[in-house]
């Protein structure tokens, strides 16, 4: 079997891994002759390069990857296509789903297990991390995956082994951005949501549209939703069913007022499941954070928050809980200008001191223009390397508390390592 992969976005480079991992052949293409390659699974040996002008071609035995143009009749070729969920919507991919090659219309084993999607602005991973220990220690076997900006390795992933293996139930973590997407790939039968929160503006533009986009995809389905959540009535209008939750109150490891919201999400999902409430109250009671989502690390004096809190609703709930002396923040990228709304945050906290590292990219001077504008008076830092933030780590090590997080998930979960070691030595 042989696939089209078009767009090398984080979904187009976790589809074109999961692929070739999977024994297909592939042909791939993006128009970008800049797009960024790193994490594509290209071997070294037996490739070659074949330059024209600007654009470019690496062919292997069982690849073709196209930068800077695309060959429609490799496209034609092949037996199936996965495209960028951001194509969604467009002509192409109407062109696609109407000749039937989309990989989840080629590929439908999936389409027969029992699905539960989870989406929301924060707390989607966490959430359904918790639910998946849940069912397996209920004896189900679940396959989980999805939103590959999550950590998972992406929508067309989940297709593929499904169509390998056998599971009774598939868990998939819904980007908000590619909801219309989601909703063609997988038949869901309950859905739940975490939050709605200020983040990917740069694509829904406002609340209103995010909500839209929400009504659209509870459409007759079965929906779980917090007791107080907003827009509450036009997503039950929306619904064939919603079911409310509440915060758990269970003994939970994991930190925050926000993870009793993602808990007690997991269990209103399990308890309509008939999941037995012994079962969810020890796996809810045994839960560890998820790597680069928030936990707690003592060194020293001081304890450590570290935890991916790219945009302002997740950093001010943390910042809630506790009093932080230093407050580190990984920067994103250039182009997602909304997401310097979490400096704003953090300004408004009046930490004595600021250090900006690294998240998604290194984009300190915007960063440090933001604060500028907003006149914070306190101490700021630039740490370049990881051993540069573990160094202003140990000299906050006797206050009470430091914050780390901000965008970038590969560096923050690095950051924890480095400082579940430091504290594991020391404490």
């Amino acid at each position: 079997m042989r696939a089209a992969v078009i767009g090398l976005g984080v979904e187009g480079k976790k589809a074109f891994n999961s692929l070739i991992n999977h024994g297909w052949d592939v042909y791939a293409s993006d128009l970008n002759v800049n797009v960024d390659l790193s994490g594509l699974d290209i071997p070294k040996l037996d490739m070659e390069l074949i330059k024209r002008g600007d654009s470019f071609s690496f062919i292997s035995s069982n690849f073709v990857l196209d930068i800077g143009f695309t060959n429609p009749d490799e496209i034609d070729d092949c037996d199936a296509i996965a495209i960028s969920p951001s194509m969604w919507g467009g002509s192409f991919a109407s062109k696609i789903v109407e000749n039937g090659k989309l990989l989840c219309d080629v590929l439908t084993k999936h389409r027969d297990l029992f699905t539960i999607g989870i989406t929301g602005t924060n707390g989607k991973t966490t959430t359904v991390h918790m639910l998946k220990e849940i069912l397996e220690n209920a004896g189900k076997k679940v396959l989980v995956g999805g939103n590959g900006g999550g950590g998972f390795e992406g929508y067309y992933d989940l297709i593929l082994e499904a169509n390998e293996k056998d599971y009774d139930i598939l868990l998939v973590e819904v980007c908000d951005m590619t909801l219309d997407f989601a909703n063609y790939c997988f038949d869901f039968d309950i859905v739940g949501l975490t939050n709605m929160g200020n983040d990917h503006m740069d694509v829904h533009k406002t609340v209103a549209n995010y909500k839209n986009s929400l009504v659209r995809f509870f459409k007759d389905k079965n929906i779980v939703i917090a007791y107080n959540q907003d827009f509450k009535a036009d997503f039950i209008d929306s619904a064939s069913n919603s079911i409310p939750y509440f915060e758990s109150q269970e003994e939970l490891q994991v930190f925050g007022e926000f993870n009793r919201c993602n808990a007690g999400l997991a269990t209103a999902i399990a308890i309509e499941l008939k999941i037995k409430k012994n079962i969810i109250k020890e796996s809810l009671n045994n839960f560890k954070a998820v790597a680069g989502r928030l936990d707690v690390y003592p060194l020293n004096d001081s304890l450590i928050y570290i935890g991916k809190t790219d945009n302002s609703d997740a950093l001010a709930s943390v910042l809630a809980e506790n009093n932080f002396y230093a407050i580190f923040i990984g920067t994103p990228r250039p182009h997602e200008k909304h997401r310097l709304d979490i400096l704003d945050e953090v300004v408004k906290y009046n930490p004595e001191v600021i250090v900006l590292f690294p998240g998604l990219d290194d984009n300190f001077e915007v960063a440090k223009y933001r604060l500028n504008s907003l006149n914070y008076e306190g101490r700021v830092e630039i740490a370049t390397s990881l051993d540069e933030i573990i160094a202003l780590v140990a000299e906050f090590s006797h206050e009470e508390a430091m914050l780390i997080g901000g965008n970038g998930q590969d560096v923050i979960i690095d950051i924890q390592e480095r400082i579940r070691l430091l504290s594991q030595n020391c404490n």
